[in-house]
């Protein structure tokens, strides 16, 4: 099973880019997970297609996990306080930031967004250092 992983991972990100980009074609939005749920909130007749896109986004996940997925979904390690705050601060993050990592990476990269790009390099290089001082300098392992 092993050896299918690489081609699991090259269907995921083709079915990504692929939403990404008939969003973008089709309703001229763009796919950023933070935004789409934020104006989900509105619950006005215009934002439908932001509940169809959670909901078919997350039918996908369910589909995976239980139908095609080679073998479980490892089971995280965190309390539920932990992945809470957690939630809470990437909820502010990409708030401060102005969009998510699907929004800037999927969506800003292929429109070479010099903004986007940024975003993605500051993300990056965070959460490089927040795995270096887990890791080697408080010594966990999550």
């Amino acid at each position: 099973m092993e050896s299918l992983n690489w081609f699991i991972a090259l269907i995921g990100g083709i079915l990504i880019g692929l939403s990404a980009t008939l969003l973008l074609a089709f309703n001229g939005r763009i796919a950023g997970i933070s935004g789409i749920v934020n104006g989900a909130i509105a619950f006005s007749k215009q934002e439908v297609w932001r509940w169809i896109f959670i909901v078919g986004m997350l039918l996908g996940g369910v589909i995976y996990e239980y139908g095609l997925a080679p073998q479980p979904t490892p089971i995280a390690a965190l309390t539920p306080w932990a992945m809470t705050i957690g939630g809470f601060l990437v909820g502010f993050g990409t708030r401060m930031g102005g969009g998510c990592t699907s929004g800037h990476g999927v969506c800003g990269l292929g429109r070479l967004s010099m903004r986007s790009l940024v975003a993605v390099l500051t993300f990056m290089i965070t959460a490089i250092l927040t795995v270096f001082v887990v890791r080697h300098v408080l010594q966990l392992s999550i």
